[in-house]
């Protein structure tokens, strides 16, 4: 089997046992890996923070935003940039419009100089479809973030943002494929643990 045929059959894998789980069981994977969240430093340091809303079965962190919001911090989503493929972030706020984009993804509705680029944000919560603990990233393929955060691969000491993924537990793996466009991340939460990437911990 290709390379190529083994990540898309991961992918299709944990896809769809995300999508198995019952409404009960992602309500509590989601409440505890928010959890673990909203007590990490990441977090209490963060002012401006980029998360995501759920999709295909990912976990649901959208009940930070009101925690957030309380502690007067500063909340995005991602929005898909043209061109070029990279993301911008979009602030969400309590009245905050949002609509569709081409993969069915809400985003907020902005005037582009709302806009705030990846290297004005303190912390990037991002969601995958696999991980392993040396900080490897399986995203659904469209290679967005790897884009947007290229800049954070060149940097050994001062790393901003944060760049941590937001995932289901069984959604780690014993090691993924690494290209050289990659982008680690620094940690990864689960519904049981933080996992701290094993690249940034020399």
């Amino acid at each position: 089997m290709s390379k190529d045929a083994s990540i898309a059959g991961l992918r299709r894998h944990m896809r769809s046992q995300r999508r198995a789980l019952s409404t009960h069981e992602q309500r509590l994977a989601s409440a505890m890996a928010l959890g673990l969240i909203l007590r990490h430093p990441f977090f209490l340091r963060a002012r401006h923070i980029a998360l995501f809303l759920p999709n295909d079965g990912e976990i649901d962190i959208s009940e930070l935003l009101p925690i957030a919001w309380d502690m007067n911090k500063h909340c995005y989503l991602p929005v898909l940039a043209s061109p070029g493929q990279r993301l911008t972030f979009a602030p969400m706020e309590k009245d905050s419009r949002l609509a569709l984009n081409r993969y069915g993804i809400p985003e907020p509705v902005v005037s582009h100089r709302r806009l705030r680029q990846p290297q004005q944000l303190d912390l990037v919560l991002a969601p995958l479809v696999a991980f392993d603990l040396q900080g490897n990233r399986l995203g659904m393929g469209g290679g967005y973030y790897d884009r947007s955060f290229a800049f954070l691969r060149h940097r050994r000491h001062w790393r901003h943002p944060h760049l941590a993924g937001v995932a289901h537990d069984f959604q780690r793996v014993d090691r993924l494929p690494q290209q050289p466009w990659d982008v680690p991340l620094e940690g990864i939460f689960t519904d049981q643990r933080f996992y701290p990437a094993g690249r940034w911990l020399d």
